[in-house]
């Protein structure tokens, strides 16, 4: 990985890398969200782009998509996947409407038909995909796997490009299917994007905290990796936490 470059055969840039809530919280007056605040930053709702061959394809819809886009600098979106139902990983696909023509979308079977009854109102192209059935977008490879996101089906993602290997697990909790995992170690795995919703110590069911997403990454073999869909109780400058518009190319 290197920092950003014209020329770069696929890039990665991280929109948002917090949780449902986001930070700065609405009215919390913590400690992050004070420091986040001070300083003009912030994590918006957890979603990703990858640019290649000057194709954009974008990872989770997330609610502050307008303001995701113009932070990128307004790309033509090309392709969207959801990992799962969850309002802040695809409500806000209504963006693109009278923006651009409203880009095709892929997710599990499960997901698609949820999220296709939810946005009932626009009209687009829907490509349900089976988990662990490799499909392909402008060049990359795209490969759904089964979490464990307790009670919404959710699925992670493995995204593979000219030798170069990048994991999502999306909203997970640490004990994923077996063959979720075996897909994992089956890979060497460059970067992966990884659930820490909060601090070691906090138990949460259907997350994982910081300490379970470090040892998450290093059980798969990840050579390196980020924590994102971070809450606000997590504090800004954690050591591999994510943060909005990193950007990894290769």
């Amino acid at each position: 990985m290197s920092s950003a470059e014209p020329d770069t055969d696929m890039r990665i840039t991280l929109l948002g890398t917090g949780d449902a809530i986001g930070t700065p919280k609405v009215g919390c007056d913590c400690e992050t969200c004070r420091a986040m605040t001070a300083a003009g930053r912030s994590r918006l709702r957890t979603s990703f782009l990858i640019e290649i061959e000057r194709k954009h394809i974008l990872i989770e819809s997330s609610p502050d998509l307008r303001q995701q886009l113009l932070r990128a600098c307004s790309p033509h979106i090309d392709a969207v996947i959801w990992s799962h139902g969850h309002y802040d990983h695809f409500i806000g696909f209504g963006e693109f409407y009278r923006v651009q023509k409203v880009p095709p979308a892929y997710a599990a079977p499960p997901v698609m038909d949820y999220c296709s009854r939810y946005l009932h109102f626009l009209p687009f192209e829907k490509h349900p995909v089976p988990v662990y059935e490799p499909f392909d977008l402008f060049g990359v490879t795209f490969t759904f796997f089964p979490v464990n996101h307790p009670p919404v089906y959710t699925c992670g993602l493995l995204i593979e490009r000219d030798g170069i290997t990048v994991a999502y697990t999306s909203d997970t909790r640490k004990d994923i299917p077996e063959a979720s995992r075996d897909l994992l170690l089956s890979r060497d795995i460059d970067l992966l994007f990884v659930d820490g919703i909060a601090p070691e110590g906090y138990n949460i069911d259907k997350h994982m905290n910081y300490a379970e997403a470090v040892r998450f990454a290093r059980d798969v073999g990840a050579r390196d990796y980020r924590c994102v869909h971070m809450s606000h109780l997590v504090p800004p400058g954690m050591p591999h936490a994510g943060y909005d518009m990193e950007t990894f190319c290769w």
